[in-house]
């Protein structure tokens, strides 16, 4: 079994606050809490992979003034050292040095900066895609186009950065990264298996905290319950080590962003 060399997590943002209703389905006595917007570079031999690339921070909204003793406001933040460039360089390595891009889900807060690796592979989910051009509801409640895939960036897409569009199913990246499809959170939502040293690795954003998987307890903020109990099983057997990409504690789990 081919293991990778490093795994990295970085920060490329996150929500100062999230209804506790949203990471654990119906339970109203869950705590609300931050949520982290994060990322992972991969290095495997000659491969640097980079899954998810945040936001676009020229599209941000003005950043709200939050009083929390009037209001609460789930908004997404950047904070200084977690735009794209400067956690790349945190993580020593830059987006000309990236050579795959793997997006999960399909949310400008994910693929965003996604135009911006001039030598990279750019995996996205071909069922989500699918499902992106062809929905069977044009209005859907959750995935709307425009926070899914901006117009600017679905045009580069399709037009210059086509040729280096990569449409993923259950499938290897590179050696020892490997992607299969969840749903759950989102049509073009994915985990992502890597073989490191430590054991087998495996990220989404069908999981908010560990303890969806460990307690078979979904998120709220979901799509299927089938798709979840189905996603969960297979990724409570086959991971050593969770890394959900919502979640601000593994950064405490994982000093320094070091997973592997």
């Amino acid at each position: 079994m081919v293991i990778v060399d490093r795994v990295d997590a970085i920060r490329l943002g996150g929500w100062r606050w999230a209804p506790g209703y949203e990471l654990f389905w119906m339970d109203m006595s869950a705590r609300d809490e931050p949520l982290a917007l994060i990322g992972l570079v991969i290095r495997a031999g000659d491969h640097v992979v980079l899954v998810n690339c945040g936001p676009d921070l020229a599209t941000l909204p003005p950043k709200p003034v939050i009083d929390p003793m009037i209001s609460k406001q789930h908004v997404l933040e950047v904070n200084a050292g977690e735009g794209l460039d400067e956690a790349l360089l945190a993580a020593g390595t830059t987006v000309d040095e990236i050579t795959h891009v793997i997006v999960t889900p399909f949310q400008t807060y994910a693929l965003g900066n996604i135009l911006r690796f001039p030598n990279a592979q750019l995996c996205l989910s071909r069922k989500g895609w699918i499902d992106f051009h062809a929905p069977r509801w044009r209005e859907h409640p959750h995935d709307k186009r425009s926070s899914c895939i901006p117009d600017d960036v679905l045009i580069g897409l399709v037009t210059d950065a086509w040729p280096r569009v990569r449409l993923v199913e259950d499938e290897e990246i590179v050696p020892g990264v490997e992607t299969f499809w969840t749903g759950v959170h989102h049509r073009a939502s994915l985990a992502v298996t890597i073989r490191t040293s430590v054991g087998t690795v495996i990220a989404g954003d069908a999981f908010m905290r560990i303890d969806n998987i460990t307690r078979r307890h979904p998120i709220g903020i979901n799509e299927s319950m089938e798709e979840a109990l189905v996603a969960y099983d297979r990724i409570a057997r086959e991971a050593d080590v969770l890394i959900p990409l919502y979640d601000p504690h593994v950064f405490d789990r994982h000093p320094g962003g070091r997973i592997a």
